[in-house]
Parts: structure tokens; sequence; C-alpha cells
């Protein structure tokens, strides 16, 4: 087995429904036997992040992913501050993984979300796992915030999209980040079609992760919808193909 003196960290960004493609990227880390000693996640990054941690086998995250639908973690609210809330992710969450808190994790991680009052990014670090996630994931004026430690909390792409600097601060030497988020601009979209890859490329460039991390992995998913989940086996395939191009630059940096 391939042997570094440097504590390996992975950022797995957002990217709503695109999330599976973490998966095929660790399907090939794995596989080259590239130990991950911690993890940071946002959005979708942190569902697979805490699932990853948890112990779950690929095998299991895969049949997870074929699973997963928008009527399992999410139910529509009276548009207060949101139109759906995430509340039904925590007990689907916990079906797999249990009542887990993040510091119980056997990987270290942290789940990124965004403090609503100030713009900064929140690392969690300690405290249910569930609500961590759900916290992570839900997209501002759209999901419901959550209230952790007296903050009002939404979904890290705010802040810190791929989160770099939160793997750095679990103690990670050398950063692979995974970036879901990568913009596409299409004519015929006229104007909506402008504005609309310039959110992407604010999301996929807030908080430095992009330039930040040593590695940056980018599936070629820019041409696929964030909302449809039946697509998932899609989007792990995208995962281990942009993960087998970086493969030789990791494994050269890493000395393996």
């Amino acid at each position: 087995m391939p042997h570094t003196r440097k504590k390996i960290g992975l950022a797995l960004g957002g990217g709503v429904a695109r999330g599976p493609a973490h998966i095929g990227v660790l399907s090939v880390l794995e596989e080259a036997h590239i130990p991950i000693h911690c993890v940071s996640g946002t959005s979708a990054g942190s569902v697979i992040g805490a699932v990853y941690c948890a112990g779950l086998e690929l095998t299991q995250m895969r049949h997870l992913a074929r699973q997963m639908t928008w009527q399992q973690i999410a139910n529509p609210i009276w548009p207060h501050q949101g139109l759906v809330s995430f509340k039904r992710m925590e007990p689907w969450i916990e079906s797999y993984l249990g009542p887990l808190n993040l510091e119980d994790l056997p990987v270290p991680m942290a789940a990124v979300a965004t403090d609503v009052y100030t713009g900064d990014p929140v690392i969690l670090r300690e405290g249910r796992l569930a609500t961590a996630v759900r916290a992570s994931s839900s997209v501002p004026g759209v999901v419901e915030p959550v209230e952790i430690n007296g903050r009002l909390l939404c979904d890290g792409g705010i802040s810190a999209n791929v989160p770099v600097e939160a793997a750095r601060q679990l103690g990670a030497d050398y950063v692979i980040g995974v970036d879901l988020f990568a913009p596409e601009y299409d004519e015929r979209g006229g104007p909506l079609g402008v504005g609309f890859s310039a959110i992407e490329t604010l999301i996929r460039n807030s908080g430095g992760g992009v330039k930040e991390a040593d590695c940056l992995i980018v599936p070629a998913i820019d041409d696929h919808s964030y909302l449809r989940f039946a697509q998932g086996d899609v989007y792990i395939a995208l995962g281990e193909a942009a993960a087998r191009q970086k493969l030789p630059q990791i494994l050269a940096d890493l000395n393996l």
C-alpha cells in the first residue's frame, strides 16, 4: 500500500443533485490506495462526506445515491424563511448512519455552512452530524435556514463552496478539492443565461477554494442538471473520469 507522510484532506464542493460525482472521485482514490485522513464538505459535499467518514462502503454509497429523491429530504412549508424545509434530511441521514455526532466519526470531518447575518463561513466540527449536514445544504431563499448554537445557518456554498480552508483546519497538508460548479454559458438563454452563468461563477469562487486546493478535480458536469437525482450513475461516472485524469498529478505530488 502506498505510504505518504503528508496528511491528505478532501474538500468536497457543493452541487445539489450533482453530489454523487464525489462518489466517483472517492472510488478512484480508494482504488489507488490513496489514504484520506480528513474530509470537509459543503452542501452536497457534506452529505457525501458524512456517509464516507461514517464508514459506509462505496457500494452502499452508490446504492444511497440511486435511492435519493427530493421527497426524502424536502417538504414544502409556509414561506417565511424558505419555500421548503430540509428537516426530513436529518432522519433520512440517520436511517443510514444512526444518531452520530461529528466528533464520533472514524474519519475527521467538517461540514461548512454560512452565517445568514454575517455571511461568514461556519466550520462545524462538533454536534449532531445530520443537523450540520442539513445546515450546510440549506440554500438561502429556497430552503429554511437552521439554528445551531445561536447562529442562523444556510448553505456553505455562499461562503466556501470548495472548503479547502476547513480541510486545512482539520490538519491536512495536501488538499484535493472537488468542484461541481464549473459554470456553463449558453447564448440561447439570453440575459437569463448570462445571469445564471455569473451566479455559478460567484458560487464556484466563494471562499477561494478552487485556487487554494493543491489539486483540483473538476468533473465535466457543467451541462448536467443540479436537480435530477435520477442521474446519479452518470454523475458518478463523470467523477471517476475526472479523478483518473488527475491521478498522475496526485501520485507525483505525494511521491507515491
